[in-house]
């Protein structure tokens, strides 16, 4: 699936927008639920990338470092 696929479905927004209320906490769930039901570490990244656009760069790394993480422990 393409980032076009993903980013704007529900499952990619409500990660999107966790990260842009400053819901950091919440993200690690949905990070693992996203590569739980098929969404890939690429696409992971493509909402990231998305993400920094509308809620600005520092949010985004934000969601980078906490994806990095789940990524780390998903191994």
């Amino acid at each position: 699936m393409s980032c076009s696929a993903t980013c704007g479905s529900g499952r990619a927004s409500a990660r999107a927008t966790a990260a842009a209320n400053y819901r950091t906490n919440e993200m690690p769930f949905h990070f693992k639920r996203a590569l739980e039901n098929g969404v890939t570490r690429e696409e992971i990244g493509e909402i990231i990338t998305h993400l920094a656009f509308y809620s600005g760069w520092p949010t985004a790394a934000t969601a980078t470092a906490i994806a990095r993480k789940v990524f780390e422990e998903a191994r």
